[in-house]
């Protein structure tokens, strides 16, 4: 097999022609506290924008798991799933992929225009909670391709309390050594080009008093809180921390509130305000060229010396233009925090893999033919199938039916792939449909046709009752 994300030869992309190209992020992180979603979630995915972002990365927190729940979750999607994509769906976004373990839950929506360019996507977890046995803390990722560029989304929810910054650390590095995929450039997190590590991270602000934290929060003097906050202290003195950045703190701290209130703890516990809730970053540190004197020797590995081309050949620059916190929201004791990105890269690849469209008309009383041509050599299998879906479709497992490939093939060359449908399966109420072509080892959508027409079919007998 080809390995699937291998840059593609020099002939194939004029790097003298091809520019760098933006693109955005919105990431949202928010400790749920078992609440169900709000009804209005429009501020939180700044949908009245005028910028829309190409990429969604939602990342929650102690999303309730209780057993009748979690039994019902595993079967359909779980009320923010099933917000998210009911919201984002019409606005022309799909779910990629998502991950859950007990009550963390990380979601990876991209504009359709993008699908056929995410591939190899793997998600995986790690638990911390109970020595490691149990799921209420620890990680979860989503990894893909983005353009060819390899991107790693780590949502975490950390140890608790005042005192535990340093377990903190141990459970975030821990989680970095557990968590592997079965990826040949980037096998490990930090491989990965870009990594983002968020979530209820549940650092504090230490030594200050609280009328000193609250004197500052109420004058929104943040700045004279950082020097105190857990994170930045740590980052100070631990190298696992040093190679993430996080944007500036100008915002009020999000934890803890009084629920349906914009009030800081008022219960016995009195909890300290903190921002426990955060969004850092990564860009994998570019590899150095090995100097003169050395340079006819190995100088560098192989895979050193891969990343250092990659780097030159395909840039990728990162900036944050938003990072805060949305205080309008109070189901939970947290306050949901933002960040918008501009990624800013030179594409490795602007063919899908596969090109496919309907043949002929499409209706439920005759049989119909799917036409796809592959573009680019990919790994196939017996498992690939291509999917129907509704204009609209609102994720990957959301289609009307599918077709194994290799199973309903009736006519194959090098060029030119013929896979039937049977009538059976095609929908007699008709409607605007695309098709998918999914591949097993990729794990995603590698192409996407045209929309197209499936006649609706009029029975007989509604027919005469009209005359």
């Amino acid at each position: 097999m080809e390995d699937s994300e291998e840059p593609l030869e020099s002939h194939q992309l004029d790097l003298g022609e091809k520019e760098e190209e933006s693109f955005r992020l919105h990431m949202v992180t928010w400790n749920v506290a078992t609440a169900d979603p709000p009804d209005d979630v429009t501020t939180l995915l700044h949908l009245n924008s005028p910028k829309s972002p190409d990429l969604y990365v939602i990342g929650l927190q102690e999303v309730y798991s209780g057993p009748l729940r979690f039994v019902s979750d595993a079967v359909f999607d779980d009320p923010w799933s099933y917000l998210l994509m009911s919201l984002l769906a019409p606005q022309k976004y799909i779910k990629v992929s998502s991950i859950r373990m007990q009550g963390l839950l990380l979601l990876f929506f991209s504009k359709l225009e993008h699908v056929p360019f995410i591939r190899d996507v793997q998600a995986t977890y790690t638990r911390t909670g109970l020595f490691g046995y149990w799921g209420n803390k620890g990680g979860v990722s989503i990894r893909l391709s983005f353009y060819g560029h390899t991107l790693c989304f780590l949502n975490c929810h950390l140890a608790a309390h005042m005192n535990y910054a340093s377990e903190r650390v141990d459970e975030f590095e821990y989680i970095m050594d557990m968590q592997s995929f079965d990826c040949k450039r980037a096998p490990t997190i930090v491989d990965h080009r870009l990594v983002f590590w968020f979530g209820d991270l549940n650092f504090r602000i230490q030594d200050h008093g609280m009328h000193f934290v609250r004197t500052c929060i109420d004058k929104q003097n943040y700045s004279l809180l950082w020097s105190k906050d857990q994170l930045i202290m740590m980052k100070q003195k631990e190298q696992v921390l040093q190679e993430f950045e996080e944007g500036p703190l100008d915002f009020q701290p999000t934890y803890k509130f009084d629920r349906s209130s914009d009030t800081y703890d008022t219960s016995a516990k009195k909890r300290k305000p903190a921002w426990t809730d955060r969004i850092l970053w990564r860009l994998r540190p570019k590899a150095l060229p090995p100097d003169e004197e050395n340079e006819n020797k190995v100088g560098l590995d192989a895979k050193k010396l891969k990343q250092l081309e990659e780097d030159m050949e395909y840039p990728l620059k990162i900036r944050q233009d938003v990072y805060t916190s949305i205080m309008e929201y109070s189901i939970s004791d947290h306050k949901p925090v933002i960040g918008i990105f501009t990624l800013e890269l030179r594409k490795m690849y602007e063919t899908p893999l596969v090109r496919l469209r309907a043949e002929g008309d499409w209706s439920a009383d005759i049989d119909a033919m799917v036409v796809y041509s592959p573009l680019q050599p990919f790994p196939s299998s017996t498992w690939d199938w291509i999917g129907l879906y509704k204009v609209g479709f609102s994720s990957v497992s959301d289609y009307i039916t599918y077709t194994w490939v290799k199973d309903d093939e009736v006519a194959f060359n090098e060029e030119v792939i013929q896979v039937y449908v049977s009538k059976e399966e095609i929908p007699v109420q008709g409607g605007d449909c695309v098709l998918c072509y999914y591949c097993n080892a990729l794990k995603c959508i590698i192409g996407i046709s045209e929309p197209f027409q499936v006649m609706e079919i009029i029975h007989e007998k509604i027919l005469l009752s009209f005359i």
